[in-house]
This record gives structure tokens, C-alpha cells and sequence, in this order.
């Protein structure tokens, strides 16, 4: 990862055929645009893809979380259970509809436990937002379960974890919606750009007409169209979707160049006794973005972090100290600074976000380094990977 790697002459043909029309917004403007609808066939290829009903595109991950959680009828109140590592994008989500943010600790897959998700249940929870981080998944069969069980609505981030599964089934696909980001640093990439996916038909028809202002898409009018809801603007152009639909078509060889990547990488530092690797629940449906592995202790993970870079090898991440995975680093969520009140304060369940304790999870993600994998490495840029790698950790640890 991630798809900025290669681009190439399947990209650039995609975007000169919306060019060549000059139709770059994804809806109407059929006579112009000469049978080329690049969103739609992102939309289509990505549900035969995933194996779901319906997937809509959109502007973005962030777009794609709002616009589920709206369409799943989550609102003013409602609490939601979100684990304390993701991208903040998911909790700024959960905040803009409205709705209470609850954290549950994680586990060493890194995403949320199930125990841990059962023991903040209250009678104001509605939804549960699993995030599959760092390509791979949640305990999300047992996590499904607990939501079944509980009449809870189970929305999935899978915004980091496109061509990711669980034993054969699509992570994004178990949940009411799953979501996906296609931003610059993700496996596939439209530039900017998200989806929804779903296989309820009611769910799927709240999404497509919400991310347009309302519009039902009925007819092949546009200025006939009616409003079935309230709704925002997170349409995706033309012009991205024509990127992310090349890309969508490469996610196999991206797939498999990962996996051979992190495969060889783990073998190597297997040899490393005091280091352990992430915990995944289904080893061949990894999609393999990053290899995350456990140092003894914090010191040993800050020390490790600052000598793999000054080593030259890149693109290492200690999340714990990092200002936007990890709630640690999140000052301006502790203290909700936003433009406008938020909502979410004048609500009586409101908690005291100044002050979120989550113990368990700092002890995992105190000494978790996550190395992203390249798809752009040479046999010999990955030797000389390997060689430093083990070079530098065999001093640490």
C-alpha cells in the first residue's frame, strides 16, 4: 500500500474518458457523457466484489461513516461504541450525527474486544463501529453475535481494510452498512473518495438519496427528481471515481504483492525473541497493508521507532504517540473544541471526554509498531529491508 504507488496507464484512461465527455458529475448528463458512467461501474464492481446487494460512493471514509450511521438511524442520544485506536475521523462521525461516542478497549488485534464492548452496554447504546484497523479484522463473528443478541446495530469501519475478510466473507459485509475509504494513503485510491456497502434494500435507498441532498433518482430527469429526506452533499466527481474504478481492477495483484511482502518480513523477525505480532483472528484474509508487532515495553518501542528511521527504513508507526490513530493524542476531542456547540453537550449522557481512561488498550498500543508494506519494494530494497530491520531491533531487544 498504498495505491499512489501505481498509477499508471489504466488510470490516466479512465480519467481522459470523463475528460473527453467533460460530464465529471456523476449523475444525469446521459447523452453527453457517450455511455460512461465511472461511479456506477466503481459502485457495481465493488458489490460483486465484496459478494453484497449495494454499494454507493461517495466523497469520502468520513462521508461514507456519516452517512451510514444517518441511514442506520443513529441520532441525537444514542450511544455508540467505538474502540480508542481508529482514525478520528470515526468518533468526528458518531459527534456530527448527534449522537455519544462510548469507548471500549481493545485487544491484541488491535480492534475492539467483544468482552470489552459488553461491559460499557447501556440502555442508550444503539450501535456498535468496529474498525478493522491496519488491514486486518475484529473478532467480528463474535462481535456480530453480541450486536445480534443484543438488537444492536452493528456498522462496520472498514475503511483500512478493503480486499481484507474474515473465513471467505468481505470485512464491511457483516454488519447493517460496512464502510471504506479510497483517500491518498489507502490500498486503492480515488484521490479522494468513500463507499457504503449494504445488503438491506431500505438502508441502501436512505444512503444514495442522503449523500445527494435527498434526491430518490427517479427517472432520468434531474430537475424532476423529488426529496425524500434531508439530506448533504458527499457526492464523489466523476473524475476520482474514475480513478478508484482502475484501481478496484489492480486489488488482486495489490493483494498478493502485499501478502508476499509481509510474509517474508514476518518470517525474519520471527527470529527476534522478544517480539511478538498482532493478533489475527483469520490469517488468510489479511489484506497484509501493514505488519504490526509488540515490543517488550514502551521505551523499547519509542527507541526501536527513531532507530528503524534514522536506519533508513521508513514508514514505521508507534500509533501510541501518534496525534490521529490513537485517543492518547486526541486534546482537541478531550476538550470537544469545535466551530459550533456540539450537540452531543447538551445531552445528559454526555461523559467527560476529558478524562477517557482505557488502561488496557494503552498497554497494548504502548508497544505496537505498525511497518507499512510497499508494493513498490525490490527483491533487493526488501533484503536490505530485512538485513536493517533485524540489525536495529537485535540491539534494542
Amino acid at each position: 500500500m498504498p495505491g499512489f504507488e501505481i498509477f499508471g496507464e489504466e488510470e490516466r484512461n479512465q480519467v481522459n474518458d470523463v475528460l473527453e465527455t467533460g460530464v465529471l458529475f456523476r449523475y444525469g448528463f446521459d447523452g453527453a457523457r457517450k455511455g460512461h458512467w465511472k461511479a456506477k461501474s466503481f459502485e457495481k464492481e465493488l458489490s460483486d466484489r465484496l459478494d453484497v446487494s449495494y454499494a454507493h460512493l461517495c466523497a469520502s471514509g468520513t462521508a461514507a461513516l456519516s452517512t451510514a450511521l444517518v441511514a442506520c438511524g443513529v441520532g441525537a442520544g444514542d450511544e455508540v461504541i467505538v474502540p480508542p485506536f481508529t482514525f478520528v475521523a470515526t468518533i468526528e462521525s458518531v459527534l456530527m450525527a448527534g449522537a455519544v461516542p462510548v469507548f471500549a478497549e481493545i485487544d491484541e488485534t488491535l480492534c475492539l474486544s467483544p468482552e470489552a464492548i459488553e461491559a460499557v452496554l447501556t440502555p442508550a447504546t444503539k450501535a456498535v463501529i468496529p474498525v478493522h484497523m491496519c488491514g486486518s479484522m475484529a473478532r467480528i463473528d463474535e462481535i456480530k453475535t453480541l450486536c445480534d443478541k443484543k438488537g444492536l446495530i452493528l456498522i462496520e469501519d472498514a475503511c483500512q481494510s478493503v480486499g481484507a475478510s474474515y473465513k471467505g466473507k468481505a470485512l464491511g459485509s457483516f454488519g447493517k452498512a460496512g464502510c471504506f475509504s479510497f483517500d491518498p494513503v489507502k490500498t486503492i485510491t480515488c484521490g479522494e473518495g468513500g463507499a457504503i456497502v449494504t445488503d438491506d434494500k431500505d438502508i441502501y435507498i436512505a444512503v444514495d438519496a442522503y449523500a445527494d441532498h435527498g434526491h430518490d433518482h427517479i427517472g432520468d430527469d434531474r430537475g424532476a427528481e423529488d426529496h425524500m429526506i434531508i439530506g448533504a452533499n458527499y457526492r464523489i466527481s466523476e473524475l476520482n471515481a474514475a480513478v478508484g474504478l482502475a484501481q478496484l481492477r489492480k486489488l488482486d495483484w495489490i493483494l498478493s504483492t502485499q501478502k508476499k511482502n509481509k510474509a517474508v518480513l514476518k518470517e525474519a523477525m520471527s527470529t527476534l525473541p522478544r517480539i511478538g505480532f498482532r493478533r489475527i483472528p483469520d490469517p488468510d484474509g489479511d489484506s497484509a497493508t501493514f505488519l504490526s508487532f509488540f515490543m517488550p515495553d514502551v521505551t523499547s518501542a519509542r527507541h526501536a521507532v527513531t532507530a528503524l528511521s534514522t536506519a533508513g527504513v521508513d514508514g514505521c508507526f508507534h500509533w501510541f504517540d501518534n496525534n490521529w490513530h490513537y485517543i492518547r493524542q486526541w486534546n482537541h476531542f478531550h476538550q470537544l473544541k469545535a466551530l459550533s456547540r456540539l450537540a452531543v453537550e447538551a445531552l445528559p449522557n454526555c461523559p467527560d471526554y476529558s478524562n477517557v481512561a482505557t488502561p488496557k488498550s494503552d498497554a497494548i498500543m504502548e508497544r505496537t509498531i505498525s511497518m507499512q508494506i510497499k508494493l513498490g519494494w525490490t527483491e533487493e530494497q526488501l533484503d536490505k529491508r530485512i538485513k536493517t530491520t533485524l540489525d536495529v531491533l537485535q540491539t534494542i531487544v
